[in-house]
């Protein structure tokens, strides 16, 4: 089972229990596996705990909240991966489309477009003050959470 839980200023606001079903694993219940997503820079404002390996397809219902388009700092647990994405679903629309370079070429999609749309991927133990470092303030919505060894 994993927790999703949703904090305001270090007071819990509510807890939602998810099962996984399938594919769960053995990491399911490491306390080290944790990520905590902050709607400011610099880890302030409301934040949300997820306890991995989770998968959120989407942030416009977390817990009863809106988080779509809102993280802009993480804190990475020491046994977590961290994966954002631009859009839904984990898709990366132009990644994708630069299998087909006649048709990138045909909508005018450059090299650099590509560049600038992805997923951001940060490793255990990490600390980001701010996703605008990354060009990536307010874009997250959706994510994963990974556990490694």
């Amino acid at each position: 089972m994993n927790r999703i839980q949703l904090v305001f200023r270090g007071f819990k606001t509510g807890v939602v229990i998810l099962a996984l079903g399938f594919g769960a694993n053995a990491y399911a219940m490491d306390n080290d596996c944790w990520a905590k997503f902050y709607e400011d820079a610099q880890y302030k404002g409301k934040y949300l705990t997820i306890q991995g390996p989770d998968e959120l397809a989407s942030l416009q219902s977390v817990n009863g909240e809106n988080w779509d388009l809102r993280i802009d700092s993480i804190k990475i647990g020491p046994k977590a991966k961290v994966t954002v994405f631009e859009h839904r679903n984990f898709k990366l629309t132009l990644t994708e489309m630069a299998k087909y370079p006649e048709l990138m070429k045909a909508l005018g999609v450059t090299e650099q477009d590509i560049k600038e749309e992805s997923e951001l991927i940060f490793n255990a133990d990490s600390q980001v003050h701010s996703l605008a470092d990354y060009n990536y303030h307010d874009k997250v919505r959706s994510l994963k959470v990974e556990c490694v060894k």
